[in-house]
């Protein structure tokens, strides 16, 4: 109603829905209350044909999403389409997202074959923990810079991080954090910061 007195625009709502399901929900396209009235354009992304999500890289990661009989093509395709893009912010930041909504479908094992590790080393990030892990002197301000960022990406990955596995990565070594800075681009649970340290720990104590 605001966008409509104040700048007098057409408002047209949408409701889009990512993961298929049978629930009667998602043929609902009106939601009536006692004093208010909406009705909006339902999408069903699984029924939506992937050409035109394809075509343009902002929805690249919803095409994912779209209606196909060969999931392994329709990830490889959406895989292409990124590699193409020139910009690597645009490219990591394009990736990373059709990860997630990927994720809602596809089996992970897929999804990390097809969206190669090498785009997600391309990042930001993670390239300026291996410059910093690189450049001779000043290491200990390099692992500080190395372990603030790995202590970022974690809850991203895994979601809260426990206070005794922050203590233990922060006995780690640059080169461990290093290690742990490439690791962690595959996790998907606190299990699995739990077995690297676990082996980490084997490894030096052997």
């Amino acid at each position: 109603m605001r966008l409509k007195r104040v700048y007098d625009c057409a408002i047209d709502q949408v409701v889009i829905y990512l993961k298929e399901t049978t629930s009667d929900l998602v043929f609902v396209s009106e939601y009536t209350d006692k004093n208010t009235r909406h009705s909006y354009r339902v999408v069903r992304l699984w029924e939506q044909e992937p050409a035109p999500f394809l075509t343009n890289p902002a929805l690249l990661p919803f095409a994912t999403l779209t209606r196909s009989d060969s999931p392994q093509t329709l990830l490889q395709q959406v895989a292409t389409q990124v590699a193409r893009i020139e910009s690597v912010d645009e490219r990591q930041n394009i990736l990373s997202c059709a990860d997630v909504l990927a994720g809602l479908r596809f089996d992970e094992n897929l999804i990390r074959r097809l969206f190669r590790r090498e785009f997600m080393r391309e990042s930001v990030t993670y390239q300026a923990i291996l410059r910093e892990g690189r450049e001779e002197g000043r290491e200990e301000g390099q692992k500080q810079e190395a372990l603030s960022l790995i202590l970022r990406l974690l809850p991203r990955r895994i979601g809260v991080v426990e206070p005794q596995q922050q203590e233990r990565i922060q006995t780690l070594t640059l080169p461990q954090l290093e290690e742990l800075a490439e690791a962690l681009l595959d996790f998907s649970a606190p299990a699995d910061l739990t077995a690297w340290l676990e082996n980490v720990g084997g490894e030096s104590g052997g």
